[in-house]
């Protein structure tokens, strides 16, 4: 009987210790798969903030290029000396004036961080404009006065009242002005880029996805769209963006009447994709793929 007995508590022993070791184990591979899912959202991260970034540098790429084509045909005269006319002295010379102005007003603009600016109520004030792009498209510019009199404030502006400018005010503007204008911008050209992806599904998936509400913020985004099969069905696509400085969405959830679809692997593989690409290229490749009509 004791035999018995020690024999069955050895091997309860032994069963609670392999019980253990695979909670041990089980514990290791959460936390690395914890780890690996938050490094690739910093990954994520970090490359919306590159892609806002080119998108800001391409606004400006004009610019730069009026300022190498003036400067190629100022060049262009100095080598190939010719004789010329009154009138075309005077167009040279008009030229090389406003080429140096063009070359001064290229190095305040680098100064001040590559933001355009131009001086209000003789010299009390300066008027901020920030540019914003998607996909090298250049959407809407807003415009920012400062007044400089006392302490620095904003006197006017045209930012839309949902973006939290006087928060941002209040956490950069006395002490950096430079960073206040590179958050701010991050905000309007995150806002930007999500209204233009509305947009774009509206003009490039019309009759395939309906745009259902949007709230100001183009925040939360919630679409239709219809599955083809046997049976159509439709699936309700809510996409929300909780990051400010972001436009892709941080989730997106699906609701239909067919849950077996929504259960299915493709379903969820197309779940990931609207996580990393903007929406309206995601639908293109689901419609291109026939996963939707």
């Amino acid at each position: 009987m004791e035999e018995a007995r020690a024999f069955l508590k050895e091997g309860v022993l032994r069963h609670l210790s392999m019980l253990e070791k695979e909670s041990v184990l089980l514990a290791t591979r959460q936390k690395e798969a914890l780890q690996q899912q938050t490094r690739v959202e910093e990954l994520r991260s970090k490359l919306e903030k590159l892609r806002a970034q080119r998108d800001q540098l391409r606004a400006k790429v004009k610019t730069t290029m009026s300022l190498q084509q003036l400067t190629s045909v100022v060049d262009q005269e100095n080598v190939e000396p010719r004789e010329e006319s009154g009138e075309e002295s005077l167009q040279l010379s008009q030229l090389k004036a406003r080429l140096t102005q063009v070359k001064h007003l290229m190095r305040a603009h680098h100064l001040i961080g590559g933001y355009d600016v131009v001086d209000t109520r003789r010299g009390k004030g300066v008027c901020f404009s920030l540019a914003t792009a998607f996909e090298g498209r250049y959407l809407e510019t807003y415009n920012l006065e400062v007044d400089l009199a006392r302490t620095i404030r904003i006197c006017r502006h045209n930012v839309p009242p949902f973006i939290p400018l006087e928060k941002l005010a209040q956490q950069n503007l006395q002490e950096d002005i430079k960073a206040f204008l590179d958050t701010l911008g991050q905000h309007l050209n995150a806002f930007a880029g999500r209204q233009e992806q509305v947009r774009l599904v509206k003009e490039l998936l019309q009759g395939s996805v309906q745009v259902m509400e949007t709230n100001s913020l183009f925040s939360i985004v919630v679409l239709m769209c219809t599955v083809p099969g046997q049976k159509e069905t439709e699936v309700l696509i809510t996409l929300e963006y909780s990051d400010p400085i972001q436009y892709i969405p941080t989730r997106a959830t699906f609701e239909s009447e067919d849950k077996t679809l929504l259960e299915s692997a493709q379903w969820k593989e197309s779940q990931s994709l609207l996580q990393q690409t903007p929406v309206h290229t995601a639908l293109l490749a689901w419609k291109k793929e026939r996963r939707i009509c």
